[in-house]
């Protein structure tokens, strides 16, 4: 898995280690329009609405206007967290 063995001469391809470093990262673009698939929503009192997701494309940032789709239902991003952080921003792959 990690070093070629003697053991398996017979297999020609990368090993474990190789295979890993061959992977590419995959594109995440961060210039087109704003993508979040709602994983969950949570109502929380005293705070409010709380959607959840994956920012696939796009920029997530406090104070933009996000609509929702298929409901159309339009309102402004107070906050931004991850793992009970508040950020700047939110780019394709932060949950």
């Amino acid at each position: 898995m990690i070093e070629r063995s003697s053991n398996l001469d017979w297999y020609k391809g990368p090993t474990l280690l190789e295979a890993l470093d061959l992977i590419q990262e995959p594109k995440r673009p961060s210039d087109k329009p704003l993508r979040l698939p709602l994983q969950d929503v949570y109502k929380i009192g005293g705070i409010g609405t709380v959607p959840v997701g994956r920012v696939e494309t796009g920029v997530l940032k406090p104070g933009i206007v996000v609509t929702f789709g298929p409901t159309g239902l339009t309102t402004e991003v107070k906050s931004v967290e991850m793992h009970h952080e508040a950020l700047q921003e939110a780019l394709p792959g932060d949950n």
